[in-house]
Formats: structure tokens, C-alpha cells, sequence
């Protein structure tokens, strides 16, 4: 079997992230086929029940702003956690060691500065998408294209990632051919947004995070209890097995110069802040308290995810680099670093417990995609098409239908990309997403309810300049530059563009705001003090739908 390429330094780690390279059909795996049919049944059933209740544009978009704070911290979790950042971060413990815990940390360093810079201000002055916040005070036109664009390439190159990361996986874990899985994933996203909008979407991502978390957790459990739960003695057979021995308990062996470090951070951190499919999620809570406790949730639920994979890394060390029936004839792992969870599954609860796990790590992608899916097609249906082109001019039922027809829009385009790029390296892609998320649309978000100089001019030039300097660099950076298209040496060393690129995005919307003294920027900085006292009051805010 050829080996998976792994998920390295963060590119392909993010918490969208994807499995890469040539992979070798397995057996069929009937355990595992059942329990994903019992899953697609139960959340088929859920997106009937949730059509019934989706009446109006809000409950389309944000299920009608009734979700709590801790259901929707859940769905946020789930959301947030991909079947390759679980396959990847415990794939790069068992393979590096301690570094492993710090890109843990790195994928949960965004959420206490979203829970306190940006929940609340966002749930008062938003209504659907992040895009209303930015177009509170701003010209509508600009503003809602240059922020629809920013979100639909951040969803599409997620989607990418997410549709090929699905059909290697099923290669793997179901024994499924790629351009089957690929289908079977666009036609169960389309079905769950179209039918059921964001309250389908919500509770696909709840269960998927509930059955994630479950998993994860008798994985840990199960490990730990080979050693009494002692820790030191679990740490201590580890360091002896693997053959990096007392390496694998010390930092640096991954991002060692402190550029790729900090710039690392600021991509984790600010890109999170940035992501269209995570924000939109605020929308769906009755309130600014209910959206802090979602955060607060959320917070918790994937701090505790990512502490397992860590004893889960581990535990592959220990149970799984030791048994000869995990290893090819070269004494690497079977499938690549990426099974190491997988394998450990098999070790610890046999094809029953295997069946399990791979049946969640399929769940996990059509619970990202189908959050990715409605942002997408929001900021399509909203933004672009009732604000932009109709001036807010139409009514709820045209602006449902037109939602629809970009989710089938979307969901197909997701198809045939992820077919076409099967054997492309698409690595690049989520690297390139969190990039746009942080440089473009972060700064204008942050900005619009921050400060209150920013103009219309400042934001749209300073936002597509940003952007523009995100996908440069990544263009002329060694993932493309070098591994893609083949030259000998990149023109910008780092693999991480974000602390340029989101630096230029700042300086230039500073630059490009205080320079424009024109009679519109007078009035828009007139009404930040308006906007500042909704943002922290939330009179005038959207309510939940009364059904």
C-alpha cells in the first residue's frame, strides 16, 4: 500500500483539514457500512422533521434563533472538529510526539478571542451572515460583494479539501471507490440544507460531535486503563518504544524559527475568527448571552477532543507501533501515520469498536460540509442576490428559493470538484482558506465594530488587498511554488503567509480610511456610535422566531 502523504506543519492540519495523497482500497467494512447507515437514517429523519419547522427566511438561516447556548456550542464543536484534524493531530502525536499537543493547543487558541472580542458584538448587529455586521454602518453594495467573495472562496476551497478528504477516506475505512463516496457525501449536504436549513444542519453537527467526543473519549479511557491510569508509566513506555525515545517529549521539531511560529499563531487565531460557516453559527442563539455560553461550550468540548487525540497519539505508540499486524513489510504504519487512530480503534475494541469509529469519521465530514454549504449559499442568496442586486427588495419566499438553488449549485460544484481534483495535491487549499478568513475578511470585521474610523474605501481596498496578499504568498510559498508546481527553491520561504498578509490588511484599511474625506465617510463614522451602543446592548438586535 502506498503511504499517505501527512498532514505536516499546520497547511493541511487546520481544522478542516484533509487526507492526501494515493490510497489502496480496503476490504469491505460491514461493521462500519451499518452503523454510517444508522447514522444517515437517523439524521434523514431529523431533516424531515426539521423541513417542517423551516417556514421563513430566519429559520432557514439561523433555525429560527431558538438554538441554546450549549446545543449550539455543541454544534460549533462539531463544526469546528474534522475527521482529518482527529485522523491528523493524533497521526503527527504518534509520529513527533509533544509537538502534537502544540498545534492542539494552536487549533484552540482562537476561541477565548472570539468568546470575548467577537460573540456578542456579532449577535447584536448581525441577522443572517457576518456581512450585515460589516454593512451595518457601510455602503451595502461594496461591502456585502467584497465580504460574499472572501466567504465563497473560503467555502469552496474548504469544500474541495472536504470532498477529496471524503473520498480518500472511504477508500480506507468503507473500501468504497472515491467518486462513490464523493457523491454519497454532495447528495446527503444537499438534501440536509435544502430540506432542512440550518436547524437539519445543527443537529447533524451536534450528534456528530456527541458521537466524536464518545469515541474519542473510551479510546483514552481504554488506554489509560492498560496502565492504571497512571500517566508517568504511560509516558515513560512511549518514550522507550518509539525511536525518537525522550525526543518525542520535547518542542521545536516541527515549527522551530519563530516566524513560522507566531505567524502560525495569528493564522490559528485570527483565520478562526475569520471563517464564514463558524460565525453565521451566532446567529442562531436567542441572544448575546446565549451566544458567550456557545463559545464557553464549545471552548470546553474541543479543549477536551484535542486532549484525547493527545493520549490517543500516544496510545498508537504503545499499542500500535508494536504490533506487527498494523505494519507493512517495511515496518511503517499501514495507510500512513493518518491510521494511527484507526488501527489503535482495532486494537482496543476489535472490528465492532473499528466500525465505530470509521462510521463517525464519515459523519464528521458531512457535518462540515453541510455548515459550509449553508454559508455558502447565504452569502449568495443574502448577500449578494436580495442586497446587492435587489436592494433588499424581495420577499422571504423568493430569497428561500434562491437559497435552495445555490445550496444544489453548491452541492454539485462540490461534487465535480472533488472528483476532478482526486489525484491533485490539495493540501494547499485549507492552508489558503484560513489564510483569506484571516486576512480579508477578519480585519474588516473587527475593524467595523472596533473602530470607529473605518470607511467604506478603506475597508473594500484594504479587505482585497489582504486577500490578494494572502494568496500570493501562498502561490509563491514552498506548498505551491515548490511542491505543486515544481520549481527548485520558493520565492517566499514560509509556509504561513498570515502575519504579513493580515498586517497589510490592517495598515491598508488604516491608510486607505483615514485618507477618505468624503461626505459618505463623515456619515459612516457618525453612526459607529449608534452601532456601539447596540453592539453592547443589543436593543434594536434580532430575537428568536416565535413558532
Amino acid at each position: 500500500m502506498k503511504k499517505l502523504i501527512f498532514l505536516l506543519a499546520g497547511i493541511s492540519l487546520f481544522a478542516a483539514g484533509t487526507i492526501e495523497g494515493e490510497v489502496q482500497r480496503q476490504p469491505v467494512n460491514i461493521s462500519a457500512i451499518i452503523m454510517f447507515l444508522v447514522f444517515v437514517a437517523a439524521t434523514l429523519g431529523i431533516t424531515y422533521w426539521a423541513a417542517k419547522k423551516t417556514r421563513t427566511a430566519k429559520d432557514f438561516y439561523t433555525a429560527g434563533g431558538g438554538i441554546t447556548g450549549f446545543q449550539n456550542g455543541l454544534a460549533l464543536a462539531g463544526d469546528y472538529m474534522s475527521a482529518a484534524s482527529f485522523l491528523g493531530i493524533s497521526g503527527l502525536v504518534y509520529l513527533k510526539g509533544y509537538d502534537g499537543l502544540i498545534y492542539s493547543i494552536g487549533f484552540l487558541v482562537g476561541w477565548p478571542f472570539v468568546l470575548f472580542i467577537i460573540a456578542e458584538r456579532l449577535r447584536n448587529l448581525g441577522k443572517y451572515t457576518f456581512a450585515d455586521v460589516v454593512s451595518f454602518r457601510l455602503k451595502q453594495g461594496p461591502i456585502r460583494t467584497l465580504a460574499a467573495f472572501g466567504g465563497i472562496a473560503t467555502v469552496l476551497l474548504y469544500l474541495i479539501a472536504q470532498m477529496v478528504g471524503s473520498g480518500k477516506l472511504i477508500q480506507i475505512l468503507f473500501g468504497l471507490p472515491y467518486s462513490y463516496a464523493v457523491i454519497i457525501v454532495g447528495v446527503l449536504m444537499i438534501a440536509y440544507v435544502t430540506f432542512g436549513g440550518m436547524l437539519a444542519t445543527t443537529w447533524v453537527q451536534i450528534i456528530k460531535a456527541g458521537l466524536l467526543l464518545l469515541g474519542a473519549t473510551f479510546m483514552a479511557f481504554a488506554v489509560m486503563a492498560h496502565f492504571g491510569f497512571d500517566f508517568e508509566a504511560f509516558f515513560r513506555k512511549a518514550v522507550e518504544i518509539h525511536p525518537l525515545h525522550e525526543k518525542i517529549m520535547e518542542p521545536g521539531g516541527l515549527v522551530s524559527d519563530p516566524y513560522s511560529a507566531i505567524s502560525l499563531g495569528v493564522a490559528l487565531m485570527f483565520g478562526l475568527a475569520g471563517l464564514p460557516h463558524i460565525l453565521m453559527r451566532f446567529f442562531t442563539v436567542a441572544d448575546a448571552k446565549e451566544a458567550r455560553k456557545s463559545v464557553f461550550y464549545a471552548t470546553g468540548f474541543i479543549g477536551y477532543f484535542y486532549l484525547l487525540t493527545f493520549i490517543i497519539g500516544f496510545g498508537a505508540i504503545v499499542f500500535v507501533s508494536t504490533n506487527p499486524e498494523y505494519l507493512d513489510a517495511a515496518g511503517k504504519l499501514i495507510g500512513g501515520n493518518n491510521m494511527a487512530a484507526i488501527h489503535l480503534a482495532h486494537a482496543l475494541g476489535g472490528n465492532l469498536f473499528l466500525g465505530f469509529i470509521s462510521a463517525v469519521a464519515f459523519a464528521t465530514i458531512l457535518a462540515v460540509v453541510s455548515g459550509l454549504t449553508l454559508a455558502g449559499a447565504s452569502a449568495i442568496s443574502h448577500d449578494l442576490y436580495a442586497n446587492v442586486f435587489k436592494k433588499g427588495q424581495i420577499s422571504e419566499k423568493e430569497e428561500m428559493k434562491v437559497s435552495r438553488i445555490a445550496t444544489l449549485i453548491i452541492g454539485i460544484l462540490a461534487i465535480l470538484l472533488g472528483i476532478a481534483f482526486e489525484k491533485q495535491n490539495i493540501a494547499f487549499m485549507v492552508g489558503l482558506a484560513f489564510a483569506i478568513a484571516a486576512s480579508a475578511t477578519f480585519p474588516v470585521l473587527f475593524l467595523s465594530m472596533y473602530w470607529k474610523n473605518l470607511t467604506t474605501r478603506g475597508a473594500v481596498i484594504g479587505g482585497s488587498i489582504g486577500l490578494a496578499t494572502a494568496v500570493i504568498l501562498v502561490i509563491l510559498g514552498p506548498t505551491v511554488w515548490v511542491s505543486i508546481l515544481g520549481f527548485e527553491k520558493p520565492i517566499f520561504p514560509s509556509k504561513y503567509p498570515a502575519l504579513i498578509s493580515v498586517t497589510v490588511a490592517f495598515i491598508a484599511i488604516w491608510f486607505f480610511s483615514i485618507t477618505d474625506n468624503s461626505e459618505d465617510a463623515k456619515k459612516e463614522r457618525e453612526l459607529f456610535e449608534a452601532q456601539l451602543i447596540r453592539s453592547e446592548t443589543g436593543i434594536g438586535a434580532e430575537g428568536a422566531s416565535k413558532h
